[in-house]
């Protein structure tokens, strides 16, 4: 059902019904849905369900007052450009909503002033020229300023240290204070019921569904529950059994009021000046100015939490402050001579990646979380309570949330000690530099693999993912303790530096052009591709499932879309669709026995693999999830991947096992010995398309195992090789990964995989039907390879992805991941094509339109001639080998 405003509305006649609510009136017994928190997010979100028809069985419960924030807390800055499309879109959807509330004569004090984006350093300034390349794809109007035209434009700005700037007209303040109380009014209007001064004690379960509500006055029977409770969502999440993940903790932050200046610009743009972590904004003739600090504060540190908004002021730190303000007034001269209104510190919630929480638990169905908006929530309030509100009365998402979704965190992201640790370093995350392949340096060591002090000590620089130390790279140099600084408030990326007490190497790209780490990848790489290396592969997921008859095979069948009815021994990829045919996983399925199978997944699926699986068990076997067992091993197995021609010379020294194709064909997994350890599931792939195998060891024998696989490894050269130089593998091989360059939105027909599909079985599966459809219309997009003709590594702007790609002059999307080449010696990027008319329109895709275009991709504002391919290339190789000629990525043949 579509929304719609509700019109001539008179506000001030529900005013006061909306708003005058005791502890005495009579707590509904009963509900669909019951929102926790009555902040801007909750009451747009009842609007909004309201606007679905469910109003009169929706509730709102507040521990204090309904919208009744204070007005020197919030800042109501609502800026366009956000990190990725996802949340751009859901801020364009907030944007619509609050303009169109204020043409009809409600409240908002929304006012589209624009923004002015400042640039202190050169690649800042490139920065903006990517944004404002990908802002074509976006539809966003944005402008680059120089110098002169700012101190033009705004002349009491200080330009003297400035590169240029970024004007970006759409960008709006609005004031979440009066929003609130619009869209509870209109909520309320609809029969939106909302209860202040009750306490949400924990939401009761049944079969890992909501059941009910338990609050101090009484309890509530629903069907959903929704915690948009701020920085206390974690605290009511721990409230339920089983425990619902909601990993956020409140910070410091400060908001800075001036009393009224004389002539100031009522259409002042709001001022980021990004690089000193500060922002100004005109509000009631004064200016608020706030800013993101490098170093913040942790609050309520010992977990105890204030029982209202009005209760959470905090103490000022004017020494904490200081170098903010000096920022200030360094910037705005102006500011010098104003008089001070008041300085406000309150608690603002992060994530521990500084991006949004929201979507369904993996813990219990129907339980929804929306917070961790990082104390821009009026930004993301419209827009995520319209995705919200479709989803729990569909029940399917309108589109994938993909990296805000709460599903990818896993339990040591909602331990304490780590979110406090963390916490210090993520509010700066908001306005630092964006560089490629940006790290944490806080929270670090806390899941690694046995091999981490070995790959320490022979000089890996170290990623994280999901909590997993990765190497990203490996410099010549062997570690020393003298290689790290512990200073905690200087790091080369102009971020908080590493933790003390997990002293290594941590992995930074501190620029847009050659990385400094190109020359060691590029050396990893050429080990993997013409001698041996070995990689550590520990972080991805790992899942046996198991069953005492053939329910695993059954059910396999049901959620995956390849036919998993292989021989013991076999292994295969698959996807596992939604209804609509998009990757809710892309895994590899490794056949152990009759009736159990061994899962490997990019390890972002790891907490949303399982509940995905979980809840298709219990529509698959009627309401229960016990007849197939999701044993999650992840943390079991280390896996080392030993890759390149001489891979099966070394091993072949380590085990008695015949290691050659006819014996160990490609695809295929057996369990063997490896120097004196036992039990080692062998599986001759490599995901990256060179020849090798992954040796998924238990966890007591990688140590013995990897030390054996270096000294047999030695005589044949062996070296180590990380993240960076495999997944240039793939992007050259033009392996799609999900989570990059598939999702829950992207269908195998789209990506070229459509051959892995058993569309031509009379097997039923998740998606068939969508898939069906699909290939008799046609795809309205595919996924493609370009190679850059003209683009020079040394001195050009490096793709680093999201770059516009143009079909003569007209966009046609944008690439998703982008990599060197090393075989082809050229960038490589991967992403998906539309066919746009010049109205705008999408058109059914063939291969002939994509193969017979002439394409250009924009990087940082230079246009660089781009060659497309549809299908995997045959990279040229010293060591031709049929090792992988049985295997193609995407697209077999003519086929999709």
């Amino acid at each position: 059902m579509g929304t719609r405003l509700v019109r001539n509305v008179p506000i001030r006649s529900f005013l006061r019904r909306s708003y005058s609510f005791t502890s005495s009136e009579e707590l509904p017994t009963h509900a669909k849905v019951v929102i926790c928190g009555g902040g801007v997010q909750g009451a747009a979100l009842g609007y909004f369900l309201a606007q679905h028809g469910w109003g009169k069985d929706t509730l709102v419960l507040d521990q204090g007052k309904i919208g009744r924030a204070t007005p020197w807390h919030m800042s109501g800055l609502i800026g366009i450009f956000k990190p990725t499309s996802t949340e751009t879109r859901i801020t364009e959807e907030s944007i619509k909503l609050y303009g169109e509330l204020a043409q009809m004569g409600y409240n908002t004090g929304f006012k589209q002033c624009g923004s002015l984006l400042l640039a202190r350093t050169k690649d800042r300034l490139t920065h903006f020229r990517r944004m404002k390349s990908h802002a074509v794809c976006r539809k966003i109007e944005c402008y680059l300023l120089t110098t002169e035209e700012i101190s033009k434009r705004y002349p009491y700005i200080n330009t003297q240290d400035l590169q240029g700037g970024l004007w970006i007209p759409i960008d709006a303040v609005a004031d979440p204070h009066t929003i609130c109380e619009s869209l509870a009014t209109l909520a309320a209007a609809q029969g939106v019921r909302m209860f202040e001064h009750i306490q949400v004690n924990r939401v009761l379960t049944s079969q890992n569904k909501v059941a009910a509500v338990e609050t101090d006055r009484g309890t509530i029977k629903c069907d959903f529950f929704v915690n948009c409770a701020g920085f206390w969502a974690r605290s009511l999440g721990k409230k339920t059994q089983p425990l619902v993940k909601v990993p956020v903790q409140a910070v410091e932050h400060y908001y800075l009021h001036t009393k009224p200046i004389k002539d100031l610009d009522a259409n002042m743009p709001v001022i980021r000046d990004l690089d000193g972590h500060v922002y100004f904004r005109e509000k009631d003739g004064c200016i608020l100015a706030g800013g993101f600090e490098p170093l913040a504060k942790p609050v309520f540190e010992d977990g105890a939490l204030p029982l209202s908004v009005e209760e959470s002021q905090l103490e000022v730190d004017w020494d904490h402050f200081s170098p903010m303000l000096e920022q200030m007034v360094h910037r705005v001269p102006f500011m010098r001579t104003a008089v001070l209104g008041k300085l406000c510190n309150g608690p603002e919630s992060f994530s521990p990646d500084c991006k949004w929480v929201l979507g369904e638990t993996s813990e219990v169905d129907n339980y929804f979380v929306a917070t961790g908006m990082k104390s821009l929530g009026i930004a993301s309030a419209g827009g995520v309570a319209k995705h919200l509100s479709e989803w729990i009365v569909t029940g399917k998402q309108p589109y994938s949330l993909n990296e805000l979704n709460v599903q990818r965190f896993v339990p040591l992201h909602n331990n304490r000690q780590f979110l406090l640790e963390r916490m210090k370093e993520v509010p700066g995350v908001h306005y630092q530099l964006p560089y490629p392949f940006s790290e944490f340096r806080t929270g670090r060591r806390l899941r690694v693999s046995p091999v981490f002090p070995r790959l320490k000590a022979v000089g890996a620089v170290f990623g994280q993912t999901m909590g997993y130390e990765r190497p990203a790279y490996y410099e010549p140099k062997p570690y020393q303790d003298s290689d790290v600084d512990d200073d905690l408030t200087t790091h080369p990326a102009g971020g908080i530096g590493q933790n003390v007490e997990a002293p290594f190497r941590v992995a930074y790209t501190n620029t847009f052009m050659k990385p400094h780490w190109f020359e060691c990848a590029r050396n990893e790489y050429r080990a993997c591709r013409e001698s041996v290396a070995i990689a550590d592969y520990s972080s991805f997921t790992k899942l046996d499932l198991t069953s005492s008859g053939p329910e695993v095979v059954d059910f396999l069948q049901y959620v995956c879309s390849n036919d998993v009815d292989v021989p013991i021994g076999a292994i295969l990829h698959t996807g596992m669709h939604n209804e609509n045919g998009g990757y809710e996983s892309d895994c590899s399925l490794a056949r152990l026995s009759d009736n159990h199978y061994m899962m490997i997944a990019p390890i972002i699926q790891q907490t949303r693999c399982q509940a995905w699986l979980r809840r298709q068990q219990q529509k698959f076997f009627g309401g229960t999830s016990s007849s197939v067992n999701v044993a999650d091993v992840t943390s079991l197995y280390t896996a080392l991947c030993v890759m390149g021609p001489l891979s099966r010379a070394v091993l072949s020294e380590l085990t008695e096992a015949d290691l050659s194709p006819k014996s160990f064909p490609f695809f295929t997994v057996k369990e063997m010995d490896m120097g004196s350890a036992s039990g080692i599931r062998a599986m001759n792939l490599t995901h990256t398309g060179e020849m090798g195998w992954v040796l998924y060891i238990p966890n007591e024998a990688a140590l013995h195992v990897y030390d054996k696989i270096l000294e047999h490894g030695r005589k044949y050269a062996i070296q180590h090789a990380g993240y960076y130089a495999t997944r240039s593998l793939r992007v050259e091989r033009f392996y799609a990964y999900w989570g990059q360059d598939i999702d829950a939105s992207t269908t195998p027909l789209e990506c070229g995989r459509g051959f892995r599909v058993k569309l031509n079985s009379p097997i039923d599966f998740i998606g068939r039907e969508a898939l069906l459809k699909q290939k008799k219309e046609g795809v309205q997009r595919m996924y493609v390879q370009f190679q850059l003709d003209d683009h020079d590594p040394e001195i050009d702007p490096w793709p680093w992805g999201n770059e516009p790609i143009y079909r003569i002059t007209i966009a046609v999307n944008r690439f998703i991941t982008a990599g060197y080449g090393f075989t082809l010696n050229r960038q490589i990027c991967l992403g998906y094509i539309q066919n746009y008319d010049v109205t705008g329109t999408i058109h059914r895709l063939t291969p002939d339109y994509v193969t017979s275009g002439q394409y250009e991709v924009d990087i940082a504002g230079l246009r660089y001639n781009a060659r497309v391919s549809l299908r995997s290339p045959t990279l040229p190789t010293k060591f031709r080998d049929t090792y992988g000629d049985h295997y193609v990525a995407t697209r077999h043949g003519g086929g999709t």
